[in-house]
């Protein structure tokens, strides 16, 4: 039979062992309570820094639109300014174009006509867009030159004398001279010095040889040719479109370039080109 002693001894046992029990469930409870917390400040972390990553690439996305809108208006702007400026030099070029034709009515529109053309045998050339509108420019200009030969000359009937062939030859010198210092996006200058330069050396004022003259000066020769070939002058009758393109086929490659050539006759035979000459002055 147990004793008093032993009897109180037994229920303080099992105390002790269901408090160890308890501490320990406490702490794995902790520990876990612990993880699942490790856990969620992971979590609550990762999710801050979604959240900032998303907030940056919508700034970045948002600067990155500003940016190409401030930059389409920046495009925007300046075509327009390219535009205005565009149509303010081609304005002066007609200007100067009316300043020869006042001189010399006879040719009214034959500086529009070579351009024109020109720019048109250029493009049948495969030659790209800026020598094409460089090319159309320098026709419009390339007798301002004339200016400094007296209208007399200009609109004499018969034949010129030595020295009045002289001054008219010297047309393509004073026309250099006078845009050579003018900044303008292609080489006027050159190509309005040379249109009167053939392949064998034949031409004026630089009796230049076919490697010394710029493409723009051999196009410009062929437009200016033709041109005037198949227009009225004072001192003979309008030899008309036919007659002109037969001569350009017999200096091909001789005198007149061969592409030029060639571009200039197949526009004319094979695609319809026209040079309107209503508005000039026929007799």
């Amino acid at each position: 039979m147990a004793s008093d002693h032993d009897l109180s001894l037994t229920p303080n046992s099992n105390s002790a062992i269901d408090r160890l029990e308890l501490s320990g469930e406490l702490e794995r409870l902790r520990q876990d309570i612990k993880k699942d917390r490790d856990a969620l400040d992971v979590s609550i972390q990762l999710a801050r820094t979604k959240a900032e990553l998303i907030f940056q690439y919508e700034e970045k996305a948002k600067r990155g639109a500003e940016l190409i809108l401030a930059n389409a208006e920046k495009v925007k702007l300046e075509a327009i300014n390219n535009e205005k400026l565009r149509t303010s030099l081609m304005e002066t070029i007609g200007i100067a174009r009316k300043l020869v034709e006042l001189r010399d009515p006879y040719t009214a529109g034959h500086e529009q006509h070579v351009g024109d053309l020109a720019k048109a045998i250029a493009k049948e050339m495969g030659l790209d867009e800026e020598c094409q509108q460089g090319l159309m420019i320098a026709g419009y200009l390339h007798d301002i030159g004339k200016i400094i030969v007296p209208a007399e000359i200009l609109c004499k009937p018969g034949k010129l004398t030595e020295d009045e062939y002289r001054l008219i030859k010297g047309h393509v010198q004073a026309g250099y001279d006078l845009l050579k210092n003018v900044t303008f996006p292609w080489n006027i200058s050159r190509a309005v010095l040379e249109h009167h330069e053939r392949l064998d050396g034949s031409g004026y004022p630089n009796s230049l040889n076919a490697d010394q003259i710029s493409i723009e000066g051999r196009v410009l020769a062929v437009a200016d040719v033709v041109e005037a070939m198949s227009a009225y002058r004072p001192y003979r009758p309008a030899l008309g479109i036919d007659i002109a393109l037969a001569e350009i086929e017999r200096g091909r490659g001789v005198i007149y370039d061969e592409a030029a050539v060639d571009a200039c006759v197949k526009i004319f035979r094979e695609s319809g080109y026209k040079i309107d000459h209503s508005g000039l002055l026929n007799k």
